[in-house]
């Protein structure tokens, strides 16, 4: 096969990956699992609003401000709703920062962190 054959076979391979990737809904595009943490500042948050501990929002590092997500806990089966409205979390490994209001809903407080997925609402 000459070089320019295999450019074209190799373009046409991405082309379909990405297309079959855009005929996902949304909800399912947007699942991600990984592991969260939990904090409780009392400064502003990236958006310009103060943090409320008690409030259910999170931070991630690159959704919409306002995007609500269904978070659920993988080792106990809980979920809850929340809002973004902080950027972070800054630590590797972590997908996404709660408020402690959220962590505790989500019963993972004394941990500190715990294995989520989560997906749009």
């Amino acid at each position: 096969m000459n070089n320019n054959n295999r450019t074209a076979l190799v373009a046409v391979t991405i082309a379909a990956g990405l297309m079959v990737g855009a005929s996902a809904t949304p909800a399912a595009s947007a699942a991600q699992c990984g592991r969260a943490s939990w904090y409780a500042l009392h400064s502003r948050t990236a958006s310009g609003e103060r943090m409320n501990p008690s409030a259910m929002t999170a931070a991630h590092r690159t959704l919409p401000f306002g995007t609500k997500l269904r978070v659920t806990n993988k080792n106990n089966g809980r979920s809850v709703v929340v809002r973004i409205n902080d950027r972070g979390p800054f630590i590797r490994g972590r997908v996404l920062d709660l408020s402690k209001g959220a962590a505790g809903q989500l019963g993972f407080i004394g941990s500190g962190h715990t294995a989520v997925c989560m997906a749009r609402v």
